[in-house]
């Protein structure tokens, strides 16, 4: 049986790249208003703080499904729930302090924090064999 922190984790770690396009589209200062219409061109334009925020989401929305499989995966193949929650917490954590990290431009605690979320994943998936 699966805890319902293992879910809340799947749910939180879908929900962080939202949390990081929030922040590229409305934080800090601007160089031209946000355009809504071509949402997408105007991040690429952007610098700074809402530059990084915009790649922090989309390493966020790569990374989500590795996770996301890892955790079915586990789950399905009945891996004690108590060994779950630590991964997935430890992922969650992990993609926090990568975002942290990466609005403040910090690169190599970025990389290792990254590191850290993927030896999660991987992980999930090895504790299933």
């Amino acid at each position: 049986m699966c805890s319902s922190d293992l879910f809340w984790c799947v749910l939180l770690a879908g929900l962080l790249p939202y949390l990081a396009t929030g922040i590229a589209k409305f934080g800090g200062r601007r160089t031209e208003p946000y355009d809504n219409r071509d949402p997408r061109a105007w991040l690429e334009r952007q610098q700074g703080l809402a530059r990084r925020a915009d790649n922090a989401q989309k390493n966020g929305f790569e990374t989500f499904p590795l996770f996301a499989a890892a955790v079915v995966v586990a789950h399905l193949h009945h891996v004690r729930a108590d060994r779950l929650d630590v991964l997935a917490v430890a992922f969650v954590a992990a993609r926090v302090l990568y975002l942290v990290c990466y609005l403040a431009d910090w690169a190599l605690p970025r990389s290792l924090f990254w590191t850290v979320g993927l030896g999660c994943c991987v992980g999930l998936f090895l504790m299933a064999v």
